[in-house]
């Protein structure tokens, strides 16, 4: 099966594993000299190539941004090799506490801890360890409190292109006490 077979494809893959982070599609564009639509669709080929060839890389696109990234398959060789925390290995603290921030975010840890009923400080400083869980900025309000959201690590670990599709894969049925909760909360945020 052929791989990268033109030359832009080549220097794609070439800037995409020198960078340590995603690279919008208009940056790459701009460096290799061609119009958005044909990268993308330089991209898309690239895409489709490491896939069908089952390669060690592939090519994950992330709110219009691409990145290199191990393929799932090879993980626990890659684990193995850079001895790190495990992101499977997420206790159930800090899964409940990352499904509250993918869903409400971005939100405080305030709201985060009256959505579970406990203090949840040592489960978002974890995530955020963990890079699952960043701070997107300060809530206009007394004290300013952070704001958290979900990472592009997220998006890249559960393979999402955005929280969008987070929302779409996921349907849920929530108890009468839950909404009455939500709701409470969404009027505190109000004032």
């Amino acid at each position: 099966m052929p791989g990268l077979t033109s030359e832009r494809e080549k220097k794609l893959e070439a800037m995409l594993f020198a960078s340590p982070e995603s690279v919008s599609l208009d940056k790459l564009a701009e460096v290799l000299g061609c119009d958005i639509p044909l990268t993308r669709n330089l991209l898309d080929h690239m895409a489709e190539t490491y896939k069908n060839q089952n390669a060690g890389i592939l090519l994950q696109e992330t709110n219009n941004s691409y990145r290199l990234y191990t393929n799932p398959a090879y993980a626990p060789e890659v684990k193995n090799l850079l001895r790190k925390k495990n992101r499977n290995n997420l206790n159930p603290a800090q899964m409940e506490t990352l499904a509250v921030i993918a869903f409400k975010q971005p939100v405080t840890r305030g709201v985060i801890e009256k959505i579970r009923g406990v203090n949840s400080d040592r489960a978002v400083n974890k995530l955020v360890e963990y890079g699952m869980v960043t701070e997107k900025g300060r809530l206009d309000a007394p004290g300013r409190p952070l704001l958290f959201g979900t990472s592009e690590e997220f998006l890249l670990f559960y393979g999402l292109k955005n929280v969008e599709e987070l929302l779409e894969m996921v349907q849920l049925e929530v108890p009468q006490d839950v909404e009455t909760l939500q709701m409470s909360i969404e009027n505190e945020d109000e004032t």
